[in-house]
């Protein structure tokens, strides 16, 4: 779990620096710089659904009577 944190914490960083680089204009190439971009919402969507259902597990895990 900790690497995987870890590595949508790597596509963050790279997509606000190409996001940063868009701003001012020094992107280099625009493709690579949409593809940071999209991979870091991507990865932020998927490491919420899956803290979502976490949470409604143990939710549900709570709900249980023994």
């Amino acid at each position: 779990m900790k690497s995987a944190l870890n590595e949508v914490n790597e596509f963050q960083e790279k997509g606000d620096k190409a996001l940063g680089e868009m701003a001012t204009g020094q992107v280099k190439d625009l493709h690579q710089a949409a593809l940071a971009i999209g991979k870091a919402e991507t990865s932020m969507k998927l490491m919420l659904e899956i803290r979502n259902k976490a949470l409604n597990a143990y939710k549900e895990l709570g709900r249980t009577q023994i």
